[in-house]
């Protein structure tokens, strides 16, 4: 299992909730050692999707992030502050 060791000092927020993440994570990998495996639910039938690749090559973990739809959480560094929703196609 995917986790974390040792102290992440700063705060992202996932449907509104605070996520910890340090320097150098994506935002795959703070949703990740936080325990978040959905970030995204399928157009067409609403079947959960999440990190998988995390080399942007799948897009299954794209999410919106700070307002902006279709964003590849594995390949975008997660930030203090930073905003990410789970995207409902």
């Amino acid at each position: 299992m995917f986790r974390r060791d040792g102290d992440a000092p700063w705060t992202m927020r996932f449907d509104g909730r605070p996520v910890r993440a340090r320097d150098g994570d994506s935002v795959a990998s703070a949703l990740l050692a936080d325990g978040v495996r959905i970030t995204r639910e399928t157009s067409v039938s609403g079947a959960p999707r999440g990190p998988w690749c995390m080399m942007g090559a799948c897009f299954d973990c794209v999410a919106i992030v700070n307002g902006r739809r279709g964003v590849r959480t594995c390949m975008t560094p997660a930030a203090e502050g930073l905003r990410v929703d789970t995207q409902r196609d």
